[in-house]
């Protein structure tokens, strides 16, 4: 199989019971859209407690039953936000710490210097993040994992994917390889997944691929290149 293969992202997952959080960024194939989806799974109670919401723009994690919640530390964040030119989408509270360095004049890569991956051993789950930069009716992006550099969490190695915006090519990246104990890391580079035209085609084919025992909230974004509107599709297994 060449490097350069695009594989269905239905592809990917099908089969593989815990990828944890993913995020995919793209470009349709007819190159009008930007694509954007993040999803969550969860295995354990208070993982599995979390909804979607829209906030205006951006999305929000709330915990479905409020009773039921064990730590929000790292279950409760906004994985979404919109700047004027830029959307970031991240799996932890660095969203907020890109949305914040940016704003002072600051880079994406220079605000991932300042985070790590998530305390939580003895998985060590990565933080994953991306942001689209959009430029004359076009776009670039950034995919990015921040993981231990051990299984003892010694340190934190960082790593940076820039990509220029091709027609139907979209890439993924996602916190785990498969499920274990301790939850392997992912590994390489992120994965060429193929965006289609249709938000509800992709939409549809990440949910149903995805492990319908862990499965939690997917959400997925269009934009128009040309006019900026907006398509977004959002699922939450709670409802």
């Amino acid at each position: 199989m060449s490097i350069y293969d695009i594989n269905r992202i239905g592809t990917v997952l099908s089969g593989n019971s815990y990828v944890g959080r993913g995020i995919v960024i793209g470009k349709s194939a007819d190159g009008k859209r930007a694509a954007t989806a993040y999803f969550i799974m969860g295995r354990s109670e208070n993982s599995r407690n979390r909804i979607f919401i829209e906030d205006r723009n951006d999305v929000v994690i709330l915990p479905f039953d409020e009773s039921k919640v064990a730590d929000p530390s790292l279950i409760i964040y906004s994985p979404i936000k919109t700047m004027k030119q830029s959307l970031i989408v991240t799996n932890g509270n660095q969203t907020d710490t890109i949305y914040d360095w940016i704003k002072d004049g600051k880079t994406f890569e220079e605000a991932l210097e300042s985070r790590c991956f998530e305390p939580d051993a003895p998985n060590f789950t990565p933080r994953i993040s991306g942001i689209i930069n959009f430029i004359k009716n076009d776009f670039t992006y950034k995919l990015s994992i921040l993981k231990s550099a051990d299984e003892k969490g010694t340190d934190c190695n960082r790593y940076t994917f820039s990509y220029s915006s091709l027609r139907g090519l979209g890439h993924f990246i996602h916190t785990y390889n498969h499920d274990g104990d301790p939850i392997p890391t992912f590994t390489g580079e992120p994965e060429r997944v193929f965006i289609p035209d249709s938000i509800d085609e992709f939409t549809d084919e990440i949910w149903q691929n995805l492990d319908e025992n862990n499965r939690i909230s997917l959400y997925v974004r269009y934009i128009n290149l040309e006019n900026g509107s907006v398509e977004n599709r959002m699922i939450n297994k709670n409802q």
